[in-house]
């Protein structure tokens, strides 16, 4: 039997699932008891049963994903010590190879979004990051890899 998959969130992470895990269990049991299109009775294809019917897998599918998600999750914290090793939950402060300033905070990987400068443990970039301190140079390990100098690791609520 295969170990689960440990999935690593904030406590903001985790009450978004939970939303959305909620919000679509009372989607699909309306859906059940009141919305499923009538089959059509001739021997021509009924295209809004159909649809109805991708509908509810693909809802099932995702029900059985958050399912998974819920039962499998670790909550990030900070570390008990050593405050200045970037590890889960870490707010970074660094300083590129053009000296720009950039900010990540490192999530799991269901949290993860560049956009909103949350990057995964899981990432190129949050790989390298992980077990560093401030004043270390790190590499990215890819060919065009940026480098980066740690200029401030802290933790703030998760």
């Amino acid at each position: 039997m295969s170990q689960e998959q440990e999935f690593y969130l904030t406590k903001e992470g985790l009450a978004k699932v939970k939303k959305e895990f909620e919000s679509l269990k009372e989607a699909r049991e309306a859906k059940t008891h009141g919305d499923m299109p009538r089959v059509a009775q001739s021997e021509d294809v009924d295209l809004e049963y159909l649809s109805f019917k991708e509908d509810m897998e693909l809802l099932d599918r995702r029900l059985v994903e958050l399912d998974t998600i819920l039962k499998n999750y670790k909550i990030i914290k900070p570390p008990k010590k050593d405050l200045d090793v970037i590890s889960l939950g870490a707010d970074v402060l660094l300083r590129d190879s053009s000296g720009n300033k950039v900010n990540f905070k490192i999530v799991g990987t269901m949290e993860a979004d560049p956009f909103e400068g949350k990057i995964s443990n899981e990432s190129p970039v949050g790989k390298a990051l992980l077990g560093r301190k401030a004043g270390e140079s790190v590499s990215v390990n890819n060919p065009s890899g940026p480098a980066y100098r740690v200029l401030k690791v802290q933790y703030g609520e998760s």
